[in-house]
């Protein structure tokens, strides 16, 4: 039961970082709808490449499309074009 809570905790402290990145992204978008879209087809592709690879599994492709973006967005260096 202890391990239930421990866990609990860790995903409830990683929404809280969640939502603060997708905040981000919003704000600094000019359309709302637009970057909804953008999140929406990087999970949408995210979850294709990530079907076959070991990455973490209780990362869904929606948090993770956030995260990436919202790093994209404060570190754009780490953009490769």
């Amino acid at each position: 039961m202890a391990k239930s809570g421990s866990l609990h905790k860790r995903n409830s402290f990683d929404t809280v970082q969640l939502m603060r990145r997708a905040d981000e992204l919003i704000s600094a978008a000019s359309n709302r709808y637009r970057i909804t879209v953008q999140v929406a087809n990087r999970a949408k592709r995210r979850r294709f490449e990530d079907f076959d690879s070991g990455d973490d599994p209780m990362m869904k492709p929606v948090m993770r499309a956030i995260i990436e973006m919202s790093d994209e967005l404060t570190q754009p260096e780490i953009i490769g074009e």
